[in-house]
């Protein structure tokens, strides 16, 4: 707990006795001894805890100081403690110290108010220890404040709404606040966040920290969004700082899922170093920020704000203009007690949920006259005045640039320290005002090709004065990167059957050197490439030496080769994958039958299955051009045979009877899908034999009462005409008749006839069909291939005399498959059927 000065104890213990020192040396040695401890450091540190109450012993000074031990026992009674008193000094009002050197804290300590910004809250004592009317020794002690953690995380809100577009992609991020903990120690205002009822960890949380120490929160995208499946998402940022215990606050988060502000505002400085006169008119702005936002409409329009780690003392002094970003010195009265203020400004726009970004502004009191330090910069390699290059392949720790620093200022003003903040560049002191800039990492033109260096110098004045120097590195190419393919492997599409120089397509390569470097060739790439049919021109146009045929070779695969012209010259390679596209050249053919003719025998019995057999046919062609179809276009004169045209299955497309024994010459044609459509034909030579247990040929009969069933339905449809006809005649006549009785008798002579007329052929309709039936077999259909009728009494052949038209094509529908031609009259049929019968 307590740090012991032991060297200037020992220092102590050189003297004799301080009674028989003169008083003139005494005072001397005291003066000595004050000047001596200025230039010491701490004398002793002590710990307390902060809100202890007052009177809280902190520390014995003469015990831990060690000083009696250096004087006799008899002067210890002449020895006194006495707390030094600064009139702008803070510490004296918090501590006080007893004539026997007990340290008691005057107050309650709050090391959150007492100190903002340090990470450590410390104050310094000091305490002068007398002998009688002399000073013996200045104590610098240092009493740390420890912070304990009686302060929460908490955020501005405890709610915030935040909007995903369902188009976003994984990545997309979303700002949050952040929260505050009004603890000041390492380890208690350090906070942790994490995100709670995060469901299928749809959404993560990345912590980065802004220049004001403040936490900056975004909730990044992790997965694809659909809004028609969810588009509502509860999670919690949880924060919890690093005390013991930890406390902790939660912040709701709402997530709504909608069809977007992703842009900050840019501040054009993230620091701003202004100086001000302590006479500085209130309404005069102290500087004026300025940031710009890449969005548009709302979302581009940027208000300022003082941010939350904004001192409350800074809050006092200071006003700003929240639209115009112009910052007003508004209080002037205590600005002797805190010559420095700085202040984080936020800037926001106006999105939803708004995206900020933060500036800092250090403003310094001018109270004395001091000048900032000029900068003059020499370049080893000059373009402009504040220009200078250095080629890509410079090493590391090449002298590139000599600084040289004048500020002609007395004292601490006139001392300058200087620094160059850059991730490839450093400064390095020559003397106390010369340097050189220096590389300090490789640099790559083709990452990028110029550098804005700026050379900051300041002043040891209070308060400091700085000045800045910028300047621009150019970067001279050299041919460093081999050139690059936009792809491993091309693949194109061709045709075939094209004339020599067709062309397949492009290849592409990048190379980010410039000049020759950046210059590039390709060429084929191949131990055999004079059997490959392409060639290639400098500019990575492929075409064919000759026609292509996808039957022989249907894909090619090879290698290019893309050079530069740089020197040494680099190269790379990628593969090249071509296609053959079919087109129809090749005709079908049979390959079962293999020749035609082709003869079959075959016997059929009632078992038998309907398939015969199975036509193949093959195609050179691919894809479209090689998919057939079959089709029987001869020898099928009995309609006996089907065949499916994409399977090639011939059978039988009906029942088979007795007499469709016999030869058939059966011709087949197979096509292809392609254009133009191309074929080939084969013949089918079959002998058919018919077992003696299949069913005799249908009778005229049987065919003649199917075809009655369509006269029948055509003879209620004219009855009904007819009636319907009489019906409004009637109605009609019955209107005309009060007005023209003449007219209405010579009418009504003319419907009757009419109507007896239609009576008597009606009687003849129903006398020609009355003994005519029809039985259906256990199929329950009426298929004209097998039909089951039989006549129950006599046949009429009247019907066919009054309408043999009709007759003759219900015959030719219903007797498909029959060897019988259109011609053929169903009376004639009957006849001969009924004669054979007999």
């Amino acid at each position: 707990m307590v740090t012991k000065r032991q060297q200037l104890t020992k220092y102590f213990t050189c003297f004799t006795p301080i009674t028989v020192i003169p008083s003139n040396m005494l005072l001397s040695i005291s003066i000595f001894f004050i000047l001596l401890h200025c230039c010491q450091c701490v004398d002793l540190i002590y710990h307390v805890q902060e809100e202890k109450d007052a009177n809280t012993f902190v520390g014995d000074i003469a015990s831990n100081s060690q000083l009696f031990a250096s004087l006799s026992s008899q002067n210890y009674e002449h020895i006194t403690f006495t707390q030094l008193k600064r009139r702008m000094s803070s510490s004296s009002l918090l501590f006080n110290v007893t004539k026997s050197g007990k340290l008691y804290t005057a107050q309650r300590l709050d090391a959150d108010s007492l100190c903002t910004y340090n990470k450590e809250c410390s104050k310094i004592v000091k305490v002068a220890v007398r002998q009688a009317e002399a000073f013996l020794k200045v104590l610098k002690i240092k009493v740390i404040i420890e912070d304990i953690n009686d302060h929460q995380p908490v955020f501005s809100d405890k709610q915030i709404d935040l909007q995903f577009y369902e188009t976003d992609g994984k990545g997309t991020k979303k700002s949050a606040p952040s929260a505050i903990d009004g603890d000041m120690g390492v380890l208690n205002s350090k906070i942790n966040y994490r995100l709670k009822n995060n469901v299928n960890q749809t959404f993560s949380l990345f912590v980065s920290k802004r220049v004001d120490g403040v936490s900056t929160l975004e909730i990044i995208l992790e997965k694809k969004l659909d809004r028609e499946i969810k588009d509502l998402y509860l999670v919690q940022v949880v924060a919890q700082d690093g005390g013991s215990p930890p406390q902790q606050c939660i912040l709701n988060v709402h997530i709504s899922v909608i069809d977007e502000n992703d842009n900050r505002p840019v501040f054009f400085k993230n620091l701003y170093n202004v100086s001000v006169k302590n006479t500085h008119l209130r309404m005069r702005p102290v500087v004026i920020l300025s940031a710009k936002d890449k969005d548009s409409g709302e979302n581009s329009h940027v208000s300022y704000y003082f941010s939350p780690k904004t001192s409350a003392i800074a809050r006092d002094h200071f006003r700003i203009n929240k639209e115009t970003g112009e910052i007003f010195l508004d209080k002037t009265s205590k600005l002797n007690e805190k010559m420095t203020f700085k202040l984080f400004i936020e800037a926001r726009d106006g999105g939803s949920p708004p995206l900020s970004s933060i500036a800092t502004v250090i403003v310094s009191v001018l109270n004395q006259e001091n000048n900032a330090p000029t900068i003059d910069v020499d370049f080893v390699s000059v373009l402009t005045e504040n220009t200078t290059k250095i080629v890509e392949s410079t090493k590391v720790d090449s002298f590139i640039a000599y600084v040289m620093v004048t500020d002609n200022d007395v004292g601490h003003n006139g001392e300058v320290t200087c620094d160059l903040k850059h991730e490839k560049f450093k400064l390095s002191a020559i003397s106390s005002k010369e340097y050189k800039v220096i590389l300090k990492e490789r640099v790559d033109r083709e990452i990028e090709d110029h550098y804005i260096i700026t050379i900051t110098c300041q002043d040891h004045g209070f308060p400091p004065l700085q000045r800045e120097r910028k300047f621009s590195l150019q970067l001279m190419d050299v041919n460093d990167v081999q050139p690059m393919f936009t792809k491993d492997t091309f693949k194109f599409l061709t045709y075939e059957n094209e004339k020599p120089s067709f062309p397949v397509g492009f290849v592409n390569a990048t190379d980010p050197d410039l000049g020759l470097g950046g210059k590039l060739s390709y060429a084929l790439f191949d131990k055999d490439q004079f059997d490959i049919p392409f060639k290639i021109t400098d500019n990575g146009f492929i075409s064919t030496r000759k026609s292509l045929d996808r039957e022989q070779n249907s894909i090619y695969k090879f290698q290019v080769l893309v050079r530069d012209n740089g020197s040494p010259s680099l190269n790379n390679t990628a593969n090249v994958i071509v296609e053959i596209m079919d087109e129809n050249d090749n005709a079908p053919y049979f390959t079962f039958p293999s020749v035609s003719p082709f003869s079959l025998d075959l016997h059929y019995h009632p078992q038998s299955d309907t398939e015969i057999t199975v036509l193949r046919a093959s195609d050179r062609d691919s894809h479209v051009n090689a998919f057939l179809t079959y089709e029987l276009i001869g020898g099928n004169d009995k309609r006996l045979f089907m065949i499916n045209a994409h399977s090639g299955i011939l059978s039988f497309s009906r029942a088979v009877y007795q007499n469709d024994a016999g030869s058939y010459e059966l011709q087949f044609i197979v096509k292809d899908s392609g254009n133009p459509v191309l074929s080939a034909t084969t013949i089918l030579s079959l002998t058919l034999t018919v077992s003696n247990k299949t069913s005799t040929m249908l009778t005229a009969v049987q065919i003649q009462s199917s075809d009655m069933i369509d006269v029948n339905l055509v003879i209620i449809i004219v009855v009904v005409a007819v009636v319907l006809s009489i019906a409004i005649v009637i109605f009609i006549t019955t209107c005309i008749v009060k007005y023209n009785y003449p007219r209405n008798a010579n009418h009504g002579t003319d419907v009757n006839t009419s109507y007896q007329s239609r009576s008597e052929m009606r009687n003849l309709i129903y006398q020609t069909n009355n003994r005519v039936s029809m039985t259906r077999g256990q199929n329950e259909g009426m298929s004209p291939n097998t039909p089951s009728m039989r006549s129950r009494g006599q046949f009429y052949p009247e019907i066919e005399s009054q309408k043999p038209s009709t007759m003759i094509r219900t015959l030719s529908k219903s007797s498909q498959g029959f060897t019988t031609s259109d011609t053929y009259h169903p009376l004639q049929r009957w006849t001969e059927t009924t004669k054979t019968d007999i």
